[in-house]
């Protein structure tokens, strides 16, 4: 058969049609590979000495990809026409089929003067029927409108799952508000309530305690009281604020009415909740708000109960907490009172 010729090292070009006949690829499976390449398929072949590494036929159409002439591309190796970067990958998976000597796939990028392109590239081993002479041939498809279809898809789903996201927090941030009162941004008695109950079933189920706090507004003197409505308007301000900051996301504060609240402290006992309400009373009484150019201060007065130290069910709670509140309040005002403990298990 014909072997490629040796010329200073370079190797002459073998025509296609010769290399099919003399390897005997005309019934074979590969060989009706090439002949649909020849009949106008969308590729472009090259055929390659698999020691070398040297092409020995390159289709006009390959040697565009290059961006060379056709003669340019015979006897050249990758290295030569595409620079050492990108042929390292190349010949890593020219080497690849070789060694597998079946079929193998892979994908490649050409960037050139900022023009990308991406191409699939599948190489097989052909021999002729006494494997006396080998030549690996490639045909490479250009994919580059299919993965920019693909980033493209992408991009849109991105921004598809961050408007759902923005739309999904929004719902959340309008459910929020409208659950909120608009003036301490506490949740309304409704939604309060509601999580008492759940606090109240879950705290029986699992034997944990919680806390519930009444809060009052002490009356106003000075010049809060001369400043009227404004004043304890602001003051409202103040205390949700407080409120806020100083419970946890499991807590719940809530504005009852104009001057009462309450507070919800999941998972806490008496002795805590003491603890944390009398540095609340202490953050109120040092509270400085100002209103018309006048500042003044404000003070609270708190009542504290737990379940199930002090209440065995959320009536009992709720009467437990407003009786401490009423102590607290009977002593002057600002000053956390405690309930009292009870002893029998009975309801």
């Amino acid at each position: 058969m014909n072997q490629p010729v040796q010329s200073g090292g370079v190797e002459a070009a073998v025509s296609l049609q010769q290399l099919m006949t003399d390897l005997e690829l005309s019934s074979g499976g590969w060989g009706e590979v090439l002949a649909a390449w020849l009949a106008g398929a969308d590729a472009a072949l090259g055929i390659k000495n698999p020691v070398t590494g040297r092409y020995v036929h390159a289709c006009p159409k390959l040697a565009g990809i290059f961006n060379r002439a056709q003669a340019e591309v015979l006897g050249s190796t990758d290295a030569e026409l595409l620079g050492i970067d990108l042929a390292a990958p190349l010949r890593a998976a020219d080497a690849t089929a070789v060694t597998l000597g079946s079929s193998h796939t892979t994908e490649h990028r050409i960037e050139r003067d900022r023009l990308r392109r991406d191409f699939s590239v599948t190489r097989v081993l052909i021999s002729n029927a006494d494997a006396s002479a080998r030549f690996l041939c490639l045909i490479w498809t250009e994919i580059t409108s299919v993965r920019q279809r693909e980033a493209q898809l992408s991009l849109a789903l991105r921004q598809l799952e961050q408007q759902t996201a923005a739309s999904e927090a929004l719902r959340r941030e309008t459910q929020d508000a409208a659950s909120r009162d608009i003036v301490t941004g506490l949740v309304q008695n409704v939604h309060f309530e509601d999580q008492l109950r759940r606090e109240v079933d879950l705290s029986s189920r699992e034997h944990r305690e919680f806390s519930l706090v009444s809060i009052s507004i002490d009356p106003a003197v000075g010049v809060a009281q001369s400043l009227g409505d404004s004043a304890r308007l602001r003051v409202v301000e103040a205390l949700g604020r407080l409120l806020r900051s100083n419970t946890r996301a499991m807590d719940a504060s809530c504005r009852i009415n104009d001057d009462r609240f309450a507070v919800l402290l999941s998972g806490v006992g008496l002795a805590t909740a003491h603890s944390r309400m009398e540095g609340l009373r202490r953050q109120c009484a040092t509270q400085i708000v100002v209103q018309d150019g006048q500042d003044f201060g404000f003070t609270v007065a708190m009542g504290v109960a737990s379940f199930p130290h002090t209440a065995h069910t959320l009536e009992q709670l709720l009467k437990a907490a407003d009786s401490a509140l009423v102590a607290a309040q009977a002593r002057g005002g600002n000053n956390v009172a405690l309930a009292s403990i009870r002893f029998d298990t009975s309801s």
